[in-house]
């Protein structure tokens, strides 16, 4: 898979260097820029898939370069990197149309996390499948319109919303990885400790409707998600 491509504007050589280093070890690939009248320069000439922009900038403060960036694309994930934390600076960045906020200094893990959660959810709001309500796996039928889900053509059980929606979810991404934090933000809507638990509980529950073809099974990919394995 090709690399993700992220435009750095940090105006700390210093700081700038060491993230654009550990960006690049996390398979990243980054461009940085020094101030905001180059980031905005580079951001003409090629495409990005996010955005990473210090606020306190000479020549061009992260917010001008926000609203210029915006008004050639309104879809590319922004991240604010601030050494300021007044509530007014943060409501300002969400305004121009910032993802995120980080205040400085930060976990470089959890930017990594908030990256990857940014893109997941990107990824999943122009995903084409999602009309799709008719699935296979194996020898059931699911039909996640009515929430039915029948084995072998017998009798149909009627799922939960949420057990027909994290069904769908793994169907689409049958024999793939499907992240946790995708179904967490695409359904449960929220990424904590609590709303994960709930999705393991959830998880259990299918793994019982699908008991009944030995070549149906979740698997638990550690730290990634799950995978819907269906043998054929």
């Amino acid at each position: 898979m090709e690399a993700r491509k992220i435009l750095l504007v940090e105006d700390d050589p210093n700081f700038g260097a060491v993230l654009k280093d550990y960006l690049i070890i996390n398979d990243f690939d980054v461009t940085l820029a020094k101030n905001g009248m180059e980031g905005f320069e580079k951001f003409k000439k090629d495409t990005y898939d996010l955005c990473i922009l210090d606020v306190m900038m000479p020549y061009k403060d992260g917010y001008t370069l926000a609203r210029e960036i915006r008004e050639k694309n309104q879809e590319v994930p922004i991240i604010f990197l601030t050494a300021k934390t007044l509530k007014e600076d943060v409501l300002k960045g969400y305004k121009v149309g910032a993802d995120d906020y980080l205040n400085k200094p930060f976990d470089s893990e959890v930017l990594l996390m908030k990256i990857k959660a940014i893109m997941q959810r990107k990824a999943t709001e122009i995903k084409p499948d999602n009309t799709k309500f008719e699935f296979i796996i194996g020898k059931f039928h699911l039909n996640s319109k009515l929430r039915f889900l029948s084995y072998n053509g017998e009798e149909p059980v009627k799922l939960s919303p949420k057990e027909c929606e994290l069904l769908k979810m793994l169907a689409l991404h049958e024999n793939d990885l499907m992240p946790r934090e995708l179904a967490l933000t695409k359904i449960w809507r929220d990424d904590n400790y609590f709303t994960s638990r709930s999705m393991d509980v959830y998880i259990a529950k299918l793994r019982k409707y699908l008991k009944q073809d030995e070549n149906v099974e979740i698997l638990n990919i550690h730290g990634e998600g799950f995978r819907l394995v269906v043998k054929k």
